[in-house]
Order: structure tokens, then sequence, then C-alpha cells
């Protein structure tokens, strides 16, 4: 049993965190009160070839594993940048891989290497007010006209839409009532995301305001046969693919945020002098940070084990879902330390532990929520009857 990274991987590491440096808390306090897009910390990621880290080199990318995705995502919310940063690239690094596995050879040729350049932004297109979770329930319908797809619906909590050219959409191609599964007559496309069909509506939230969440109101959108994304009616089944990564690359970013928010606590503790002494000589400090030191000790494990069997191609549900669990409460409870030990101040944007406080809370509810996690080792790993 070897914990140690390779050395490839440790370079990965040391050398996004050398870029991140130009980024600090000031650049992100600044993105974030003005929702502005972090054009430059976008571009810098993108120049350093990073974008493409999981992509086939075939198509412009370095064809690695999600191991090293998630040290690249770890590194990224570590800087700082926490979900801000994260959520800007996240699409890019790991979001197109059923157009990888499952897309033309045209599609991927048109689309991959732009990606991997920078040059292409993507959203990704799946949940819908009506729907929530229970993806089975979608009701975008898309109609097939001649060598087009015409698409209506609606889809909600969509990341970067304002700033992307295409987006990754499903859609039922046969409605629920008429599939034999529920499971089936979903289909995914590639597609352009065209603003005279397509309206764009911002939500207003509570953090990681630098990227839009948005409401897509879909009328009529017009989509070529040869954005389709594999075959017809497969479209939920080429997105199981992906959902094991995403719950690990969550994990990550919620690692990297409890990280960088325990750092700035112990530095807190170490600077900040009450009735004579710093703070940190208090257990009443000190003890919470060194739980949540342990915390995020433990729930990297379980990530690092994760990602391991999903590189070798081994079964990896169980750990994946638990990764994410663990690494999202250890993340959380990191940062509502960071913020309880600056005391006052914490509530303050100047020390940024307010900032690491909203964005670690939502990973704690996306991509999909603690309980919901429960629910899958409840009935996968215990055994148990499914509960919803």
């Amino acid at each position: 049993m070897d914990f140690e990274l390779t050395e490839d991987q440790e370079t990965i590491r040391k050398a996004v965190a050398g870029l991140l440096r130009d980024f600090d808390d000031r650049y992100w306090q600044e993105h974030d009160r003005d929702h502005a897009f972090p054009e430059e910390f976008y571009a810098a990621i993108a120049g350093g070839g990073w974008l493409g880290i999981t992509i086939p080199e075939a198509y412009g990318g370095h064809g690695l594993g999600i191991t090293e995705a998630t040290l690249l995502l770890e590194e990224v919310a570590r800087s700082g940048g926490a979900m801000n940063a994260a959520s800007s690239i996240h699409m890019s690094i790991f979001g197109m891989h059923p157009v990888v596995v499952h897309g033309s050879e045209e599609l991927k040729r048109r689309t991959l290497p732009r990606i991997a350049r920078g040059d292409l932004h993507v959203c990704f297109g799946v949940t819908e007010p009506g729907a929530g979770l229970d993806t089975t329930r979608i009701t975008t319908y898309a109609r097939r006209d001649g060598d087009h797809y015409v698409v209506s619906g609606r889809k909600v909590w969509i990341s970067k839409a304002v700033e992307s050219e295409k987006i990754l959409l499903l859609t039922r191609t046969t409605k629920l009532a008429d599939a034999a599964k529920r499971t089936d007559g979903m289909t995914l496309f590639l597609t352009d995301l065209d603003r005279a069909r397509v309206e764009i509506r911002p939500i207003a939230k509570m953090g990681r305001n630098a990227v839009t969440s948005n409401e897509l109101f879909i009328d009529e959108l017009r989509v070529p046969v040869a954005d389709r994304v594999g075959e017809e009616g497969q479209g939920f089944r080429y997105l199981l693919d992906g959902l094991n990564p995403e719950r690990m690359l969550i994990a990550a970013e919620a690692l990297g945020i409890g990280r960088v928010a325990l750092d700035r606590a112990v530095r807190y503790g170490r600077e900040r002098e009450v009735f004579g002494r710093p703070i940190g000589m208090n257990q009443g400090i000190q003890f919470p940070l060194a739980d949540s030191l342990a915390h995020l000790d433990a729930a990297e494990l379980v990530l690092r084990k994760a990602t391991w069997l999903y590189d070798n191609g081994r079964p990896c549900g169980r750990e994946a879902n638990t990764a994410k669990y663990l690494c999202a409460d250890a993340g959380f409870t990191a940062a509502d330390r960071a913020l309880q030990t600056h005391g006052g101040m914490g509530y303050a944007e100047e020390y940024d532990v307010a900032r690491y406080f909203r964005e670690a809370r939502l990973t704690r509810i996306a991509p999909i929520s603690q309980e919901m996690v429960l629910n899958y080792l409840g009935e996968h790993a215990l055994g148990l009857p499914r509960s919803y």
C-alpha cells in the first residue's frame, strides 16, 4: 500500500500552486463582490495547459486520470479561490467525459481541442425546476425534424451559462409516460447556446458570485443531429459514466477549502492576542482546529482510494460517494471553525473566512446532497431497501 504521490503528481501540485500565487484573496474578494467572471485566472489555467488535463492527447489534452484532476482542483480551491475558482474550470476539467467516451469522432475533433485550449466555454444542462435530483422526470423535449432536433424546456442551476458558447444538454426524446423504463428515452447533446432561442436568467445567490448560476428558458432551439452525443435515447446511461468522477472532484474542492480555511485560522490563532496571550494557546481554540485537521486528513485518504480505484478501472461508487460526503463535511466544519476562531472579524469580508464558509457550504448540497449520498450507501453498500 503506497500513500506517496508520484513524481509527476507532485509536479502538478507544485506547478499549479505556483501559478496561483498571482491570484490572491483580494482578487477573489473583488470578483465575488462584483459578480465578475475571473477571466485572468481562467486564462492563466488555460495557458498552463491545465484545462486539458483529462482530455486525450489526440484532442490536445494530457490524457491523465481523475487522480491528477483532483489534485489540480484541490490546489485551485486551496489557493483561496475556493468554489469561485474551481467552478470556473470544473466543467472543462472533466465535464466532457461523456463526449470523450461516447461522442462521434467529428464531434470530439470539433470541440475537445478548443476546450483544452480554453477558448470554448461549456455549461452543463441537466437539472430542471420540476425534477431536481430525480433526473428521470426531466421534461425538456427534443423533437426530431429531419437532420435537426427542435428542443424546448427549462433548466435551472446551470453554472457558467452566461459565459458559455455551448451546452451539454440532457433532453427527453421519448416522453416519460411512453418510455419502457424511467431511464430510457433521454438524449444528450453538445450544442450551441443560441441566445435567440435560449433566455438566460442569473439567479441571485448566497455565494460563489464570480461564477453565475442560471435558469434557462429554451424555446424551439434547433440542434443538428451531428451535435448528438452517442445514440438517441441513451443519454442517461452516458451521464452515469461521469457521476463518480464528479463526486471526487467536488470532494477535492471541499478538501481544498477546508485546508485554506484551517491555514487562516491557525495563522490568526498565532497572531491574535487577547488577555496578554495568543488565542491559539487556549484549548477552546486549539482543539476544534486540531479536530478539523484530523477529519480533513482522514477524508483525503478516502478520496485518494476512490481516485485510485477509478483510474485502475475498478468499481468505486462506494468510495466516491463516501469521499464526497466526508470531504464536504470536513471542509465545511473547518471553514465554520475558522470563522469562529476569528470571532467578530470572521464575519467581516476582510478576513476571507466568511467567503470560505459560504462556498464550503455549497459542497454539502451540490452536485448531490449529503442525504442522497446516505441513501446511496444505505441501499448499495448496506443492502437496505431503497428509501426514496
